[in-house]
C-alpha cells in the first residue's frame, strides 16, 4: 500500500509544494552565547520515512501496518501505510488503537515516581516494609527503585509458553499477578539487590501490587486519575482481566508462521488477553495519545523534575544476560545512536503490535510508532521498526 504521509515543518522554515510529501533542509540558526544547540535541529526528513514504511501488507517479510508520528522543536511528520485488515485489504487506520506492551512500565514507572514526590513511597526504603510477606526471607532488602531499574534480582514468574504456538494456546488464560509474584520468589533470588540488571516483568507486576497498596485504589484508577484524564489521553486505557479485544478502531495483528511445506501463513492474533502482562505490559493507546504523553513526560509534567531525572538515570552495573553495561533505566531506556546521539524511550511488544515512545531529553525530536510486525515478540531485529527509528532520527 501506498505510505499516506503528511509534513508539518515549523514555521520559520520556508515549505516547496511539490506532488509528494515535501521536506525542508535548513542549516542551523546560529547558537546565541549561553544557549545550548538543540540535539536535533534540523526537521524530520520526509523521505526517508516514507521509504522505512514503504509496501508494508500481507506480503511483506516484516510487517502488515506501520503508524508513525515525528515531533519535535525542530518539526513534525506524520505517516501510514499497510493495511487494517489482510483479508479486506483496507487501508491501515491512522488513528487506530493498539496493544502498546511493555511501554506501560513507562506509565506504571511515572505513577510510582509521582508517589515519591508526594512523600508516599520513599525509593530508598525495601518493598518488604510497603508489602510484607511478599518476599520471603531469603531475599535481602529490595528497594522499590531496584524495581523501577530492574535491579531486584527477583527472577521470572514461570510461563506455559515457550514457543508462539504455546503462547497462542494459552492466549486467553487468566493470571492473577498475587500468584504470579509468588510463583517468581519462591525460586529465590537470582542475584542480590542492586548488583546486576536484569530487564524482567516481575518488578513491574510488583510495583503494580506497591501502587494499589499505597493508594487505596486499582492500579487501573490510579493510572486513568493520575495520567490518562489530566492528560486528555481519550484513546488510552487498561483493559480488564477478561477484556480480549481492542476497543474502537485498529488495525490487526497478525504473526507469521511456517506452515509445514515451507509456505507462510499470517495468523491473527489481535484477539488476546493480557491479565498476565498487566501493569508490566497491557496498555491500549493511540500515537496521538502516546505522543501528547512523551512531551509531557519529557517536560516535566507528568513527574515532577526531582523525580524525573530517576528516567534518564542508568544504574552502574552489567546487565544479567549480556554482561554489557546496563541501559534501562526506571521505565525507559538509554538509547546511543550510531552517531552517538543519546536519546530515551521505551519500546514494547505485543504479538502482532511492535510500538515504541521516545526521543531527545531537549524534546527538540521525538519519536512514537506502532508496527504491526510478523514477528513482535521474536529476538530478531524488525527490519521496519529499525528503518523507522534511523529515518526519524536522522540529521
Amino acid at each position: 500500500m501506498k505510505a499516506r504521509t503528511h509534513t508539518l515543518i515549523a514555521a520559520a522554515l520556508v515549505l516547496g509544494i511539490a506532488s509528494g510529501p515535501a521536506v525542508a533542509h535548513a542549516a542551523p540558526a546560529p547558537v546565541s552565547a549561553g544557549v545550548v544547540a538543540p540535539i536535533v535541529s534540523t526537521p524530520p526528513n520526509a523521505a526517508a520515512l516514507e521509504r522505512a514504511i514503504a509496501g508494508l501488507g500481507p506480503e511483506n517479510k516484516y510487517a502488515t501496518a506501520a503508524l508513525v508520528r515525528v515531533g519535535g522543536t525542530s518539526g513534525s511528520w506524520r505517516g501510514s501505510s499497510g493495511v487494517a485488515d489482510v483479508r479486506t485489504g483496507r487501508d491501515a487506520v491512522e488513528q487506530g488503537r493498539f496493544r502498546a506492551g511493555s511501554v506501560t512500565k513507562t506509565f506504571t514507572s511515572a505513577v510510582v515516581l509521582q508517589l515519591a514526590a508526594e512523600g508516599a513511597v520513599d525509593l530508598n526504603r525495601p518493598v518488604q516494609e510497603y508489602l510484607p510477606g511478599l518476599l520471603p526471607e531469603t531475599f535481602k532488602p529490595v528497594t522499590v527503585r531496584q524495581l523501577l531499574n530492574y535491579t531486584s534480582g527477583i527472577r521470572p514468574a514461570d510461563s506455559p509458553a515457550d514457543t508462539f504456538e504455546d503462547a497462542y494456546a494459552h492466549r486467553f488464560d487468566l493470571d492473577d499477578p498475587h500468584a504470579l509474584i509468588a510463583n517468581a520468589v519462591v525460586k529465590g533470588p537470582e542475584f542480590d539487590p542492586g548488583t546486576r540488571q536484569h530487564y524482567l516483568n516481575i518488578d513491574y507486576t510488583i510495583l503494580g501490587v506497591l501502587i494499589e497498596k499505597v493508594t487505596g485504589t486499582s492500579y487501573e484508577e490510579a493510572l486513568t486519575t493520575r495520567i490518562f484524564k489530566p492528560l486528555g489521553l481519550r484513546h488510552t486505557s487498561l483493559p480488564s482481566r477478561t477484556q480480549t479485544r481492542i476497543p474502537g478502531p485498529h488495525n490487526r495483528g497478525y504473526q507469521g508462521v511456517t506452515r509445514a511445506d515451507g509456505t507462510r501463513e499470517l495468523v491473527d492474533v489481535t484477539e488476546w488477553g493480557s491479565s498476565r502482562e498487566w501493569a508490566a505490559g497491557d496498555l491500549i493507546s493511540t500515537t496521538a495519545d502516546l505522543e501528547r504523553f512523551t512531551v509531557a513526560l519529557f517536560g516535566g509534567r507528568v513527574v515532577p523534575k526531582a523525580q524525573l531525572e530517576e528516567m534518564f538515570t542508568v544504574p552502574d552495573v552489567l546487565d544479567f544476560e549480556s554482561g554489557q553495561h546496563a541501559v534501562q533505566t526506571a521505565g525507559m531506556k538509554e538509547f546511543v545512536l550510531p552517531d552517538g546521539t543519546v536519546v530515551y524511550g521505551k519500546t514494547g511488544a505485543r504479538h502482532g503490535y511492535s510500538t515504541a515512545i521516545g526521543g531527545s531529553r531537549d524534546l527538540s525530536r521525538t519519536l512514537v510508532y506502532s508496527v504491526n510486525s510478523t514477528d513482535a515478540k521474536g529476538r530478531d531485529l524488525n527490519a521496519v521498526t529499525l528503518g523507522i527509528v534511523m529515518a526519524a532520527f536522522a540529521k
